[in-house]
């Protein structure tokens, strides 16, 4: 009998020893990045922390590796519901494959915000992001200012099911079609949020179109894969590039002339704001309904400036 009750005793202590079962010292908010291998979620990795730090609560950081994997955000997000979380910050990979999850977190009582990419759902606390549609209408206007308003372009698009990159992608569709009718959007196709599957994507368009003038990416990936392959090719500065979000291969491609304009959105702003509208929320506060940030316009003679330098490296990245 001894054996059995030291046993118990054992057992007991065990299990208080969980980190789920001791109690929170701190609210904890989750936040579900649609991947974590870019840049553009490490920056926003890094606005999330500082959002923490600044108002005084915890952050459950975790997403899929690559924004394919929609599968595997549905079980973070999930597993989130059931530590309950005192709210939840998403970026959904899919905008449909995502709902049931969510409205699973928003039966329980937990507050969610969605960030960067939008959801086929209402009710959330706030939604922060870049004008994605208004990015695509002046990368269209980019484009064609480039190419003297005629000719053929293509779009390298990022993968299907995304809003926030759908968005840019419609937009920039629509605005070629209903204000350059002398521009044809001659190919169109997806690189899968992979840099590699992108350059390949790049590859075959060029090759089907040897006579085209310009091309548009739409996120970070397909950038870096456009620029790849029109580096590979030697067609730097022969055909018009515009691209979205950044890097320091970003960076170098537009001082040497590879990419003409550089579309950036702000990420480390996009996960202060998402923890901040949460903490607003679980304390009684009223956060706006939408955050919406502008992209920024950059082109080579802006990289010396102060502000522009900041956003493309921001004090978080200098210390690693």
């Amino acid at each position: 009998m001894r054996s059995k009750s030291r046993l118990g005793i054992i057992l007991a202590v065990a299990v208080l020893a969980l980190p789920g079962c001791q109690k929170r010292t701190k609210r904890l908010i989750g936040v579900a990045p649609k991947a974590t291998s870019h840049l553009f979620f490490m920056s926003i990795h890094a606005g999330v922390l500082d959002a923490a730090r600044d108002f005084g609560v915890d952050v459950l950081w975790n997403g899929p590796r690559e924004e394919t994997e929609f599968s595997r955000q549905i079980e973070i997000v999930d597993s989130m519901v059931a530590q309950r979380v005192d709210a939840l910050a998403i970026s959904a990979t899919d905008h449909t494959a995502l709902v049931a999850p969510v409205k699973r977190a928003m039966a329980a009582g937990i507050p969610v915000t969605v960030f960067d990419s939008g959801i086929d759902l209402t009710g959330f606390v706030t939604f922060v992001a870049t004008d994605n549609y208004g990015a695509g209408v002046i990368a269209a206007r980019k484009l064609a200012e480039l190419v003297h308003g005629k000719g053929d372009v293509a779009e390298l698009m990022h993968k299907p099911g995304g809003m926030s990159t759908g968005d840019r992608e419609r937009a920039f569709e629509a605005t070629m079609a209903n204000e350059f009718p002398m521009i044809h959007v001659v190919d169109r196709r997806y690189g899968m949020a992979d840099r590699a599957k992108s350059r390949d994507a790049a590859e075959n368009i060029l090759t089907a179109h040897p006579n085209l003038n310009g091309v548009f990416a739409s996120a970070e990936a397909n950038s870096l894969g456009a620029i790849q392959a029109i580096q590979a090719r030697g067609l730097a500065g022969k055909i018009k590039l515009v691209t979205f979000d950044f890097s320091d291969e970003h960076v170098a491609a537009l001082k040497d002339g590879t990419i003409d304009v550089m579309l950036v959105q702000d990420p480390y702003r996009i996960g202060y704001e998402a923890v901040h509208s949460l903490v607003m929320k679980l304390n009684g506060q009223t956060p706006p309904a939408t955050i919406d940030l502008k992209a920024r316009v950059i082109v080579k003679q802006d990289l010396e400036k102060p502000d522009v330098q900041a956003l493309l490296f921001p004090k978080w990245k200098m210390e690693q």
